[in-house]
């Protein structure tokens, strides 16, 4: 069953947040945009490059009005002394959920279970708590946070313009098209 259009399951987090730690739990996703970025492990190869590349836009999405949750099944402690190690996690300033128990990866369907972790799972959210974007790669595929603000961007047009769609490649201030019966084949 897919997840789109479906709400998030309810949860609580501890999550590193900006040298502190924090709860968080599905209430604090509503009202905003919310990007929920799974990855598999601290402190191991291709994850860093994401999440370095996630803090590199996080300008951008805030402007967006887009919150970046990036989820593992690690532990907040554990996500703190990545922070505090790396330089390239040092520049994350969105919060870092730990999922130790699986549950949260559960709940988006990406839990590795023979593993205990969680595949690279990305979910856009909208304002009401509901998954519109869902996109799961394989471990070794690294996602672009680029593309992602543009999908984000594509939706959150969607969901401003009723009846108006985003074509491939869209970007802010392209054309979009108006799906009706005079469009059927001339495209």
């Amino acid at each position: 069953m897919s997840l789109i259009n479906t709400e998030v399951k309810p949860f609580t987090a501890t999550a590193f947040h900006n040298g502190a730690f924090k709860d968080v739990t599905e209430a604090d996703l509503k009202g905003k945009w919310s990007v929920f970025f799974f990855y598999p492990a601290d402190f191991t190869f291709v994850c860093p490059t994401e999440l370095g590349d996630l803090a590199d836009h996080y300008a951008e999405f805030q402007k967006a009005g887009v919150e970046i949750y990036s989820v593992s099944t690690d532990t907040h402690f554990t996500h703190k002394a990545w922070h505090d190690t790396s330089e390239t996690i040092a520049k994350i300033k969105f919060p870092m959920l730990g999922d130790p128990t699986g549950q949260i990866s559960r709940n988006f369907d990406v839990l590795i279970e023979a593993a205990g972790l969680a595949d690279r799972g990305t979910f856009v959210i909208d304002p009401q708590g509901k998954i519109q974007i869902v996109e799961v790669n394989a471990g070794g595929v690294g996602r672009d946070a680029a593309e992602l603000l543009r999908k984000v961007k594509a939706a959150q047009y969607v969901a401003s313009h009723p009846g108006e769609v985003c074509p491939a490649k869209w970007k802010e201030g392209d054309k979009t098209l108006a799906p009706s019966l005079d469009l059927v084949g001339k495209i």
